[in-house]
């Protein structure tokens, strides 16, 4: 999808889309397995890892730009790969105690986190009415999840690993963000993608969580998982992350509990009630107010920078 760091081979903001559509399978197929969260979450990233490296007999070039990457790249990618392990651990595991739609809404409140680590990190602002669309569009989140929310016992335990899995998304993306300006996508979704696999690997042997013996249907869900929402999902979005920053991802990000309500509808036999269809036709309207009032599309489409860069001679 990249054929070089400076010109977006698709429109970045179509490929957004399909990663939102792609990461909304991701709460169906955890809910449909029945290994425990860790095991899911690891064998979703090393099956990712395995369908990426035969993609290396295309991408030879990959090999030279990892090998030659330094110790500062390196200390960033394994911090990326942390910070997407611990989402997943988190997210999963929330879902053993709440529902679908009340995981889902709370995991998708990035923006509140991009906003500050956008602010602090990178020197982004927001334009008023670009930020009034990013408060909509989390407002509808909550209408979709609001009639499913269950307060108390295990249930806000639930909701609170959630909550916390959204700020650990949101330090992935912002590493990413960083990286990716002097690297390229696969070289960067390879590595932290291997990183994730080994710390979730090590993770289920300290706690003693076997790596094998699920039934059949169970290794079909790791690999969709695999397939779809990391490879066509989080992929795309370590692609797009070049172009769009991490708000804009994490804004279009919201549009995932409407994917999600929809296909639980189909998949799981969830109902669709009138609140879901209310809030997300007002997380449409809010993600379209942030995309066109954004101070970064307005100008157009152009490599997000952080406050103070390092020289890529430096990084790599």
């Amino acid at each position: 999808m990249e054929k070089s760091l400076d010109k977006p081979l698709i429109p970045p903001y179509l490929a957004l889309l399909l990663g939102v559509v792609a990461v909304s399978t991701s709460a169906i197929f955890v809910k449909l397995s029945h290994a425990p969260s860790p095991i899911i979450a690891t064998y979703r990233l090393v099956f990712s890892v395995v369908l990426t490296l035969p993609f290396l007999l295309w991408n030879r070039g990959a090999l030279g730009e990892i090998g030659r990457m330094g110790k500062k790249v390196w200390q960033l990618c394994l911090l990326s790969g942390a910070f997407l392990a611990s989402h997943f651990l988190l997210w999963f595991e929330s879902l053993n105690y709440t529902s679908v739609a009340s995981s889902t809404v709370l995991v998708t409140l990035q923006p509140l986190f991009a906003f500050i680590g956008g602010y602090f990190f990178f020197g982004e602002r927001v334009r008023p009415l670009a930020l009034t669309g990013g408060l909509l569009a989390i407002v509808g989140s909550f209408v979709i999840g609001w009639g499913d929310f269950r307060v108390g016992g295990m249930a806000l335990w639930g909701d609170f690993l959630a909550l916390l899995g959204a700020g650990t998304v949101t330090g992935y993306w912002l590493v990413g963000q960083y990286v990716r300006q002097h690297l390229s996508s696969f070289s960067y979704t390879l590595v932290v993608y291997s990183a994730t696999s080994a710390i979730l690997v090590a993770y289920d042997l300290v706690l003693g969580y076997p790596l094998a013996g699920y039934p059949a249907a169970d290794w079909g869900w790791f690999f969709c998982l695999a397939l779809f929402p990391t490879l066509l999902g989080h992929s795309i979005f370590n692609w797009v992350i070049k172009w769009l920053n991490t708000t804009t991802i994490s804004m279009g990000i919201l549009g995932e509990p409407i994917g999600t309500a929809i296909l639980a509808y189909f998949i799981l036999g969830e109902t669709v009630t009138l609140s879901q269809w209310i809030g997300g036709l007002i997380i449409i309207a809010g993600i379209y107010l942030f995309i066109r009032y954004n101070q970064a599309s307005a100008k157009g489409v152009t490599p997000v920078e952080p406050k103070a860069t390092a020289a890529p001679e430096k990084l790599a």
